[in-house]
């Protein structure tokens, strides 16, 4: 990503620069060639007095730019906010604190550390980027120096890579990359800056939005830019009640002059969340309980949980009632959901006559409600006991469909590395 020069012709989107309503209207207030050079100036002053500098992966960066603390903090920070994320920052630095000690440590440490942050697709890339980089730090001797090289590792997408390249690489300070970013906070404050009102998920204005991110990023020091943008997100341009009052550039802000704050950014509504109803199957035998590790790719991928059997709500039904499927395959909707573990043991249990319940409560207060990005689950334990002799020829055909399963006492729970509704279904 080449340098622009902050004083070149006026990078300004145009009132006609946009589409209909339509469909996507990537449309900003004109500003001045000062206004948009003060822009970042402005920032960072306030940041410098006011914006945060004792975020744990900060104190990382102190003496000299380390890409590994500002890789693996971006990634936690992906959909989850950074009050969530610094203890597992801290559990993760303490365990690991190169990343050639991330890339040495078995999955089952990563999930273990990472148990409980959620969206778990992110704890399997950065299991797999650290390997990446790795062994590009043996081919090279160095991280990767680049936006686009930095790209390359699994779960690193632009806006990331910006962030890398501006706070732990730096390379702007020796005429190098500069760090991009446009994140969720930067566009919210550019979007009411700017006053850009198309809607943020349309291709059309994503290119605007990284446009003016570029525009606005200076060409020296983008990395404590970086930092101001999301602090102005995070801290005062918030999503409610947005600190007008206090912002360094509300003075030539489009949303703050037209009082729409709120307006800004726009984002097409979706359809509601489905909802989706499963039992969670405690089978115990000889006071063990069957536990699976959930395949590598799919929900929960690689960690542990109990075999699940969806079942199929009634409508209207006072009580949230639901009858027990029949057979798997009965319900299309659910059947991508099953994994091969799960498939045998519904088998299983129908041919022992064991599945013999035929409604299940799912207004039980044990019942726990887990919200993914594309439907929200509620997950019923159901507790089966099994015999010595069922336990044994139900594990002997799981494993030889070379499933990965383990039988373990109440205790030894704890130390599995489980998903967080896991964690309440066996807690509760």
């Amino acid at each position: 990503m080449n340098a622009h020069p902050n004083t070149s012709h006026s990078m300004m989107l145009s009132p006609n620069q946009h589409l209909s309503h339509n469909h996507t209207q990537a449309h900003t207030e004109t500003h001045t060639e000062i206004e948009l050079d003060s822009f970042a100036p402005r920032i960072l002053t306030w940041f410098d007095h006011s914006g945060r500098h004792d975020l744990p992966w900060q104190q990382h960066q102190l003496d000299t730019p380390d890409p590994y603390p500002v890789w693996l903090s971006e990634i936690m920070l992906q959909q989850t906010q950074v009050a969530t994320v610094i203890p597992y920052f801290e559990r993760f630095m303490a365990s690991f604190p190169t990343v050639q000690d991330l890339a040495n440590a078995s999955w089952e440490q990563v999930a273990e550390h990472w148990a409980g942050l959620g969206y778990y697709a992110r704890a399997r890339n950065l299991h797999k980027g650290a390997k990446q980089l790795v062994d590009i730090i043996e081919q090279t001797g160095k991280f990767p120096q680049t936006v686009a090289h930095w790209e390359q590792i699994s779960g690193v997408g632009q806006s990331t890579a910006g962030a890398i390249v501006a706070m732990g690489v730096r390379a702007d300070q020796y005429g190098g990359d500069r760090g991009v970013i446009c994140d969720g906070n930067v566009k919210r404050v550019l979007t009411r800056w700017a006053g850009i009102d198309g809607d943020i998920t349309k291709t059309a204005t994503t290119k605007a939005l990284w446009q003016l991110a570029e525009r606005l990023t200076p060409n020296r020091d983008s990395g404590h830019y970086a930092q101001a943008m999301m602090d102005m997100g995070a801290t005062l341009c918030t999503k409610a009640k947005p600190a007008c009052l206090l912002c360094p550039v509300q003075a030539d802000c489009v949303a703050n002059a037209q009082g729409k704050q709120s307006f800004y950014p726009v984002k097409s509504k979706k359809s509601p969340n489905p909802s989706k109803f499963s039992l969670a199957l405690k089978l115990v035998c000889d006071d063990k309980t069957l536990w699976l590790q959930r395949p590598d790719t799919g929900i929960w991928g690689g960690l542990w949980c109990l075999p699940l059997a969806f079942v199929k709500k009634q409508q209207g039904a006072k009580n949230t009632e639901a009858p027990l499927l029949a057979t798997w395959q009965q319900e299309s909707t659910f059947e991508a959901e099953y994994n091969t573990a799960e498939q045998i043991i519904f088998a299983f249990l129908q041919a022992e006559q064991l599945l013999n319940i035929q409604q299940v409560n799912l207004d039980s207060p044990d019942t726990v409600k887990h919200s993914l990005t594309h439907f929200h689950w509620f997950l019923t334990p159901l507790i089966m006991t099994l015999t010595i002799d069922q336990g044994m020829r139900l594990t002997q055909t799981l494993q030889q469909a070379l499933q990965t399963l383990s039988w373990v006492d109440d205790s030894a729970q704890n130390s599995l590395a489980k998903p967080k509704a896991m964690q309440l279904l066996v807690s509760g």
